[in-house]
């Protein structure tokens, strides 16, 4: 198992350790058991319902800020192995 080390104010850890108490759990567990729920709510995907739910999908992201068009993937090759080569000793 891994070991994770934390730094978080005092007043946090006391809040923390106090909650964790009341729940009749350690605080290491305690802890574990805010991250697992923390990941499942973000987790969730909500299924496409309808066709109109896919065109806002696609609206959204063409909103989103970045370049305007994907570059071709002879480009991305291109930086991959120029940055594979960048390492390489040439023999």
């Amino acid at each position: 198992m891994a070991r994770v080390q934390l730094v978080i104010p005092d007043a946090d850890r006391d809040r923390f350790v106090l909650q964790a108490r009341r729940e009749g759990m350690t605080l290491s567990a305690w802890l574990r058991a805010a991250a697992h729920t923390r990941l499942e709510e973000r987790q969730r995907v909500k299924p496409f319902e309808a066709l109109g739910d896919i065109e806002e999908f696609f609206k959204m992201c063409d909103a989103l800020e970045g370049p305007e068009t994907e570059p071709d993937w002879e480009d991305h090759l291109r930086v991959i192995n120029e940055s594979r080569a960048a390492g390489a000793t040439g023999t």
